[in-house]
């Protein structure tokens, strides 16, 4: 599910309190120092008036100023980290202590959501879908071709085959993916397996079932919230992977349809993946959606067909 405004202000309130602790951290480190040790001030006291002593020359022009500005800052760096080191203390130790040193915990990097923005986004995603645990347990590790046989077998393998080399060129191309095959056949729990390979290395994936995404959709529409929708749209469009389970089991609508449609054509426009599962044929697809849906997810999908006993029954049984 897409996060409300009060969720993105929390995780920027998140950010602020970062930043605090590392000031207030750096700030009782350097107050420790000068406490104990009062040459090093006269360290500190001679970076301080390097600028103004420069600022004259450098104003003019003097050639070779800048060079032995940088030279001499550079100096009484190594001064003050040797100084450290002497103490007991690492070189670094004065320096500010980031959680993320990409972003240097602002959760922006030019402008851009950093990674770990987005990890924290997701983790809210799927806390609120209730995906955290599942994916401790659905996962490559956790695979096993147990309950497969004969054909069934060979399918499950081409699809684990497959789910495996979908994660493993990520990066390298914009992919699409459709688990296609009857009730308990492992479609959901490889694409758990995708999304939590997907999540470990710092990729946006986001999760919904059919009936959660239309109706996230028809609450942000209808509710007239432009700047939550707007919000659902970024995520929806701009995350690395949306995972949609189950299509076909939501309400059928000409509103479902318009916006599957625009959904599916602005992630391939965009160059983002989408995995989409179904207990649905291609007739059943075609019958439930417009041709134009189904000539999108047939062209624009690589295809894996499950069959086989309903897993979840054998596991009881």
């Amino acid at each position: 599910m897409a996060l409300t405004n009060a969720q993105y202000e929390s995780i920027l309130r998140e950010y602020g309190e970062k930043q605090t602790r590392s000031r207030h951290l750096l700030e009782e480190r350097l107050s420790r120092i000068r406490s104990a040790y009062p040459e090093y001030t006269a360290l500190e006291d001679a970076s301080a008036s390097l600028a103004s002593s420069f600022t004259k020359r450098l104003i003019d022009g003097e050639k070779g100023a800048r060079e032995e500005l940088s030279d001499t800052i550079s100096s009484l760096r190594l001064k003050k980290e040797a100084f450290l080191l002497e103490k007991g203390f690492p070189a670094d130790y004065l320096e500010p202590v980031y959680e993320c040193p990409d972003c240097r915990d602002t959760g922006y990097i030019h402008q851009k959501k950093c990674h770990c923005f987005e990890k924290k986004i997701i983790e809210l995603l799927y806390n609120q879908s209730n995906l955290s645990g599942t994916l401790a347990q659905e996962n490559f590790d956790t695979l096993s071709y147990d309950y497969f046989s004969g054909t069934a077998l060979d399918e499950y393998k081409k699809a684990v085959a497959a789910s495996r080399d979908f994660v493993s060129s990520f990066d390298e191309s914009c992919r699409n993916l459709l688990f296609m095959g009857t009730v308990g056949t492992g479609k959901t729990f490889l694409s758990n397996c995708i999304a939590k390979a997907l999540i470990d290395t710092s990729h946006s994936v986001i999760y919904f079932s059919a009936t959660e995404l239309f109706d996230t959709f028809a609450r942000y529409v209808f509710g007239k919230d432009k700047n939550a929708l707007d919000h659902f749209y970024e995520d929806l469009y701009h995350c690395d992977l949306v995972i949609v389970d189950d299509l076909g089991t939501e309400l059928g609508s000409s509103f479902v349809t318009s916006y599957f449609f625009s959904f599916l054509n602005e992630r391939q426009l965009l160059k983002k993946s989408t995995l989409i599962t179904t207990n649905l044929g291609l007739q059943e697809l075609q019958d439930k959606y417009s041709d134009r849906i189904c000539s999108r997810i047939i062209g624009n999908f690589e295809i894996c067909v499950l069959s086989g006993p309903d897993i979840r029954i054998c596991k009881k049984t």
